[in-house]
């Protein structure tokens, strides 16, 4: 909460410190050069922000995906909430202690290959913040070394 507060302060501030260091650097070139740099490295940040951000995500994943965490739901509760009927069972009769064991244990199997699921979902989405902004990135960047050589 704190961290988002202080970007909010920081950003604008950044941005507005930017703009004064790009007019009185850029005054004599006229106000068209002014706004096509800002423009530029607008650009250049947003989808170095992107890209960053894809970047950062595909590693989350990737963490999960190689360590899903853990099953937060112990055996003793799986148990009571059999036996107290809040998950109801197939066919309506009690289960014995080896079945709700292994049922315990499929549930298990089953969360842990669930979130792996997830985790390569989440690096298919996360490679489209890198893939689409990168290309726009190294263009920008291009056009941003030929306007610093004008």
């Amino acid at each position: 909460m704190i961290a988002f507060s202080l970007l909010s302060i920081f950003l604008p501030a950044v941005l507005l410190i930017f703009i004064v260091v790009s007019v009185v650097k850029y005054k004599d070139k006229g106000g068209e050069a002014v706004i096509r740099h800002l423009y530029t490295y607008l650009v250049l940040f947003a989808t170095l922000m992107m890209v960053i951000g894809g970047g950062i995500s595909i590693f989350m994943a990737a963490a999960d995906l190689i360590s899903p965490p853990g099953y937060y739901q112990s055996y003793e509760d799986f148990k009571m909430m059999k036996e107290s009927g809040k998950i109801s069972n197939e066919n309506g009769e009690k289960l014995t202690e080896k079945e709700l064991r292994a049922s315990y244990e499929q549930a298990v199997k089953d969360q842990k290959n669930q979130t792996r699921e997830q985790a390569k979902n989440q690096i298919i989405k996360s490679l489209g913040f890198i893939i689409i902004p990168l290309p726009i990135f190294l263009y920008f960047n291009s056009l941003r070394k030929k306007q610093s050589d004008i």
